[in-house]
């Protein structure tokens, strides 16, 4: 009788708290595909900086089981209150403390190995999808190939040992010393009052909101040490504004009463200050969780966007080099040997040589600077003569353009195309006068002082350049297979023995360098990011439904008096949707309004041209925003369903 009343228990814990115990399941999952792609030797060969995934995992890892080893605790305490009269009952009818607090083990055991098989196969799928992406960026292909490892098992069992052994050895400790009338009586106590006085729940609930945009302004601000007084400054506001609700709502409609009594809206807040008078402190770190969600899901998205436009800028050539034309003897030998190793070792399909040259002004830098942030490399505007344009234009599969006689274009990165097209001035190169012709922004590697040019180019005919002094000196080439790490390496480090020499600086860019440095940069850094966010997210959501389900009881019996009371569906419907709003917007909302302002700061940081177009600062925000409210929503959705159905009468 002993067990199969631990595994009646257990399905009933399985069934009535399933939202849970879905998101045990998915976070198995996640933790067991996590530590699959530490043990996959396919994954370390794609490149030798990969040989730190494994850290970067098992960090990202720790954090996750800190996460989840405080969601199962908090559900265990949960469920404990909301049966300790049961187990009162079971101590009543013969049973020992300690063999009820085996009893509550076994069936939280139970469950938590179904969670951890379950988890176990959708971990296996899961494993297969990250392995198809990371193969994906690195651009091998993927074919189907099932993998157990058995040393993945081993770790996820580690970490959920960790997780469920502390969690039950707290809440078997718990029930091992509680009395009968403690058991009986337990679900009647409340959160303990931290703040005791209703004055200065008063006053902290407005001191909060100061504290709050204080923060989030040190936050933005910049700076190690306004970012960690700013993050202190958010965790007082958080923790102040829940646990000082409860007395702020009352102040506002003591302050406007005849808004206490408009529509629903006396019921709506009185029931919401009831269950956050309960639950401040855990309503306080929901919101803390969602901000460091938010913070971290909009940071992946920031890295990924400034790694994608760096990419998408130094990558459009397969191989590019750029040095300066002043080279002393011994610099020049070493870029002859360098340019010697292509031709002796890399299959060139189409190449040019060229140079670009200083113009006499800088009348167009000068413009830049006047209506925007630019960073001024050069001293003069940057000219190219309009053959070799054409050409690399050619090499590049870009469309070919077409001019007047006497005309110039202008060549430049998307950040600086509304200041081009709005300049209209002739300008003099070479005792010449030309006219505007053209703006361009194809990527063109404008990123840097040997390349064409920092941002812009300037593009005028071959003779205007004829008495303009040489800026520097270009090789570009388009090959025929990509450039293998080896022969990047190699050409890296004939390079390194000229950098910097005598100021000269020498760029070297490979297509297919660049995208590697993409795939394992977003493998190492954005990767673990969103793993953090998924599980973050995941647990507050969690505690936040579970606990608005367990009050069905309590609503239906609410619901029911109303009825009674004259109030027809259609209103109750609407009481239980606004309700769910305010429950759920309240932990959301405060993150939202902090995180925004510092995912866009934090995406503006970068080097002007990169946050463009689908990269937007504002863009970046909006995705952020939009892939934390769809998984907020399955569980605002799953919740209210359930609630709708169980609670409001026909």
């Amino acid at each position: 009788m002993y067990f199969k009343l631990s595994l009646r228990n257990a399905r009933r814990q399985a069934r009535d708290y399933l939202v849970y115990f879905v998101t045990v399941v998915t976070v198995t999952a996640l933790i067991y595909a996590c530590n699959g792609l530490v043990f996959s030797e396919e994954i370390k060969t794609l490149s030798e900086t990969l040989e730190m995934l494994p850290v970067v995992i098992v960090l990202a890892s720790i954090v996750v089981i800190g996460i989840m080893g405080w969601l199962v605790s908090y559900m265990n305490n949960f469920m404990l209150v909301r049966r300790s009269r049961e187990f009162g009952i079971y101590i009543l009818s013969g049973l020992e403390n300690r063999q009820v607090a085996r009893l509550f083990f076994l069936e939280n055991m139970v469950v938590g190995g179904c969670a951890l098989t379950l988890g176990l196969v959708l971990g296996n799928f899961l494993f297969q999808a990250f392995r198809a992406v990371i193969l994906a960026l690195f651009g091998v292909g993927y074919s189907f190939s099932f993998a157990f490892s058995v040393r993945a098992l081993g770790l996820t069992l580690l970490y959920f040992m960790l997780i469920y052994l502390f969690a039950q050895w707290r809440s078997r400790r718990r029930l091992s010393v509680m009395k009968i009338y403690d058991l009986v009586y337990y679900e009647r106590l409340n959160e303990e009052t931290v703040i005791r006085t209703s004055r200065k729940r008063r006053n902290i609930f407005a001191c909060s909101f100061v504290l709050g945009a204080v923060g989030t302004f040190l936050l933005i601000g910049g700076g190690m040490i306004f970012g960690i007084i700013g993050a202190g400054c958010i965790i007082l506001f958080l923790f102040g504004f829940f646990l000082s609700f409860a007395s702020g709502v009352p102040a506002y409609f003591d302050r406007y009463p005849a808004r206490k009594y408009r529509g629903s809206a006396l019921m709506i807040f009185r029931t919401l200050t009831a269950k956050l008078a309960t639950m401040g402190i855990a309503m306080a770190t929901i919101a803390l969780l969602f901000t460091a969600t938010f913070i971290s899901e909009g940071a992946g998205m920031v890295i990924r966007a400034i790694l994608a436009g760096r990419a998408a800028e130094t990558g459009c050539f397969d191989l590019f080099l750029g040095f300066g034309e002043e080279m002393n003897e011994e610099e020049t030998v070493w870029i002859n040997r360098i340019l010697e190793y292509i031709g002796d070792n890399i299959p060139v399909e189409n190449f040019l040589e060229y140079a670009v040259y200083q113009r006499e002004t800088d009348e167009f830098t000068e413009e830049i600077r006047a209506n925007m942030e630019y960073y001024r490399y050069y001293d003069y505007d940057i000219l190219m003569r309009r053959s070799d344009y054409d050409a690399l234009r050619e090499m590049l599969g870009y469309p070919a353009v077409t001019s007047g006689e006497g005309e110039y274009l202008i060549h430049c990165q998307t950040y600086v195309a509304d200041v081009a097209r709005k300049w209209n001035q002739p300008i003099a190169v070479g005792g010449r006068e030309l006219m505007p012709g053209g703006v361009y922004t194809e990527p063109f590697l404008q990123s840097d002082g040997q390349s064409n040019g920092y941002g812009f180019v300037l593009v005028v005919p071959d003779d205007a350049v004829q008495t303009c002094p040489v800026s520097h000196k270009i090789y570009a080439a388009m090959t025929k297979e990509p450039i293998s790490e080896a022969q990047y390496r190699a050409m890296e480090d004939m390079t390194s023995d000229i950098w910097w020499l005598d100021g000269n600086f020498i760029s070297l860019y490979a297509k297919a360098q660049v995208e590697k440095e993409l795939a394992y940069s977003t493998v190492l850094t954005v990767f673990p990011l969103y793993y953090l966010a998924l599980v973050l997210t995941m647990a507050a959501a969690t505690i936040l439904t579970v606990q608005q389900l367990s009050e069905t009881d309590r609503y239906r019996c609410q619901f029911s008096l109303l009825r009674k009371l004259g109030m027809d569906r259609r209103e109750m419907e609407e009481v239980l949707r606004r309700q769910f709003a305010i429950y759920y917007a309240m932990p959301a909302v405060p993150p939202i309004l902090i995180g925004l302002p510092c995912i866009i700061r934090m995406a503006r940081a970068t080097e002007p041209g990169i946050m463009v177009g689908i990269r937007h600062p504002f863009a970046i925000a909006g995705a952020a925003l939009g892939v934390f409210l769809f998984i907020y929503a399955v569980y605002i959705l799953l919740a209210y369903s359930g609630l709708k159905r169980n609670v409001l009468p026909y």
